[in-house]
């Protein structure tokens, strides 16, 4: 099943269920996979990299909001961000732990043949494409920076 049709099933069960928080950040996803279906270029339906890559940026949003409405004391705005980012994370790939991004970003610094930070580049070109999906890309930056210099 897409992510689309599961949206959709989902989205008629917060309905029958009258859950108006859950429908409206449903609706917002709906919403962003409509938009890069008929984007210029695109041929319809998204594949299932696309589909990752549009959550992981939603996800990455309504996180640095909910952050920024934090350190304002807005707790009201902070609450429905969090919310979103929650149902946003239930359609998102298993996020891998630190030591699992660790482990795999070593076996790319060897695959590369990566020596020292000036390799830095290589290194994320190849691990951002691996590990899409299921790790952040901060944190993919942060230890591979770790990694090399040491």
């Amino acid at each position: 099943m897409s992510l689309k049709q599961q949206i959709d099933n989902d989205i008629k069960a917060a309905m029958l269920g009258k859950q108006k928080e859950e429908l409206i950040a449903l609706r917002a996803i709906k919403s962003m996979i409509l938009l890069a279906e008929t984007e210029k270029g695109k041929t319809g339906e998204l594949d299932k990299e696309a589909e990752d890559k549009l959550l992981m940026k939603a996800a990455k949003q309504r996180k640095e909001s909910a952050e920024i409405f934090k350190k304002e004391n807005r707790e009201d705005l902070y609450k429905k961000e969090q919310f979103e980012l929650d149902i946003i994370s239930r359609y998102l790939p298993k996020q891998l732990s630190a030591e699992e991004i660790t482990t795999e970003l070593k076996k790319i610094v060897e695959q590369v043949g990566a020596t020292g930070p000036q390799d830095m580049g290589k290194v994320m070109g190849v691990a951002t494409k691996a590990l899409a999906g299921k790790a952040d890309g901060k944190i993919i930056s942060e230890i591979v920076k770790k990694l090399l210099v040491s």
